[in-house]
């Protein structure tokens, strides 16, 4: 019996650990006006505050909504709480849509992309000056990709199943080090997830105004696409930075991935600081390092903890260990309104409990690079009949087919225990379906995408289509978990909460930044 069926068989004696994973979701997706252009209006104050609110936010702009569930342990109620808040959402938005594409709508202009607002508090006036930053550092229309993130963790009993009662400190380490060898299987097998739901093979051409990207597409009418992309939004184009190449954060036990951190917060960068921290009196970004703040540090996956008021997500994660991790590479899926669909959400169920479960030796020096180009080979040429790469770099390059069936021989395993404790064969039937696409990249999201923009003569032309189609289905949707009550309380109380974090405010704005950036030596 190999070591991952031992610690299946295991976890599987006690079948309500599979009734009791942790997830949660974080769906990203821009506003858009009549004209199908991005939407230049304020977040709207019939939202709530987005500094405040637990379901509904921003991100980079103030036309990038953030849509957030609280953790759920079944994953129906998970899908209807996310459809309730898109629900409530699209009755406070009038004539406006939500774009159903990771890649952006029409910009006409980067330069009017508004970013968002938080109030006048420091910790609010923080985070617009952080996204100050990002827009000198990056500009913005990389800022405004969406995405779709997908929090999970373990149960208790998990950890009980294959290592007995321990202490809190022992669970503590425990967890952090089953929790980094998850992340390096990640590394290593994560390119599955654009290879099977990456969802930007094409783009508007706005999106490019003019920059040179050494990237040969081809066109659909005036829609940039490459053949066989799968998530052009983790490629070059969108999620990377690449003064962060060489940064060497480890994965090979917290305190390495800490240290890492630790140091990336406080090297320098040469092109950054020309843009000045403040310039004439006015801030342009946080400070003139590498990463302004940990969240910059750009990931497909990331060890996550919930901090206490005031925490740096680095300090949660030295107090307490990691207590959950956060998948980032989803693309926001265009076949769902909400972005993100139950297959997607079963599967990742099958193969994060899988990056759990394998072996996972140690990251060596070189790995990284090697994990990091089967993901970019996979990301701009995934549907490329043939398409070959090594696991690792010691290892012969076979096909991703044979890599990709091997992999869904042992997630079936993982099906059939999973659908034993929740009865059915919905973890099954995933498995089946999804594994046909192994053999058929037609199949995959992207694929698809690519045949309707075909079909249709342009990315803008399925955008507004599925936009509009969406609109009305969330328009006319009935709350499940939450209610219209519960909605409009809450946008009261985030008010409430940013008018009381403004009030409590004692420090003038550039001492609270000194305040928090004490740790870099500088005020």
């Amino acid at each position: 019996m190999t070591d991952f069926s031992a610690r299946l068989e295991q976890v599987a004696s006690n079948p309500n650990t599979f009734k009791q994973f942790g997830r949660g979701i974080e769906r990203e997706a821009l506003r858009y006006d009549l004209n199908d252009h991005l939407a230049l209006t304020p977040h709207p104050q019939t939202l709530g505050s987005a500094l405040t609110n637990q379901w509904i936010t921003t991100d980079f702009s103030e036309s990038l909504l953030e849509f957030i569930t609280p953790v759920s342990n079944d994953v129906d109620v998970l899908l209807q709480q996310l459809k309730d808040v898109h629900h409530f959402t699209m009755t406070k938005m009038g004539d406006e849509k939500l774009w159903p594409m990771s890649m952006p709508c029409f910009v006409s202009d980067e330069n009017k992309i508004p970013l968002a607002e938080y109030g006048t508090s420091n910790v609010g006036r923080m985070k617009n000056l952080y996204r100050q930053g990002l827009k000198h550092r990056y500009g913005s229309l990389m800022q405004i990709i969406s995405g779709v993130h997908f929090n999970f963790s373990f149960p208790e009993s998990y950890w009980d199943s294959l290592y007995g009662k321990q202490n809190e400190q022992q669970r503590a380490d425990t967890k952090s080090e089953d929790y980094f060898a998850l992340i390096r299987n990640y590394y290593r097998y994560g390119w599955i997830i654009p290879y099977l739901f990456g969802a930007s093979p094409a783009l508007c051409p706005s999106f490019l105004q003019g920059r040179e990207i050494g990237l040969n597409f081809e066109k659909i009418g005036k829609t940039l696409y490459l053949p066989y992309a799968t998530a052009l939004r983790l490629s070059d184009l969108g999620y990377t930075n690449s003064a962060q190449s060489d940064l060497h954060i480890g994965f090979n036990s917290l305190q390495e991935y800490l240290d890492g951190l630790n140091s990336a917060m406080h090297k320098p960068s040469e092109r950054f600081a020309k843009l000045g921290v403040k310039v004439d009196g006015e801030h342009r970004q946080l400070n003139s390092n590498v990463l302004q703040i940990e969240n910059e540090l750009y990931a497909p996956i990331r060890p996550k903890r919930v901090a206490k008021g005031g925490e740096k997500p680095s300090e949660a994660l030295k107090r307490g260990g990691v207590e959950y991790i956060e998948v980032r590479s989803l693309d926001v899926n265009p076949f769902s309104p909400v972005g993100v669909d139950k297959e997607q959400v079963l599967f990742l169920d099958l193969f994060v409990t899988w990056c759990g479960l394998k072996e996972s030796a140690p990251m060596k020096e070189g790995d990284l690079e090697c994990w990091r180009s089967n993901w970019n080979n996979v990301i701009l040429e995934g549907r490329k009949p043939g398409l070959e790469f090594k696991l690792c770099c010691d290892q012969a390059p076979n096909t991703l087919v044979h890599w990709g069936k091997l992999m869904f021989t042992q997630l079936q395993e993982i099906a059939v225990e999973m659908d034993k404790a929740h009865g059915g064969n919905d973890y099954q039937s995933v498995c089946q379906t999804l594994s046909s696409w192994i053999e058929d990249p037609e199949l995959t999201i992207s694929g698809r995408l690519l045949n309707n923009i075909r079909q249709a003569g342009g990315i803008g032309k399925v955008g507004c289509q599925l936009g509009e189609q969406y609109r009305d289905e969330l328009l006319a949707h009935q709350y499940q978990v939450y209610n219209q009550q519960m909605m409009e309380t809450e946008v009261v109380r985030s008010r409430q909460a940013q008018q009381e974090v403004e009030n409590a405010d004692q420090l003038s704005f550039d001492d609270f930044l000194a305040d928090y950036f004490s740790y870099l030596g500088q005020s």
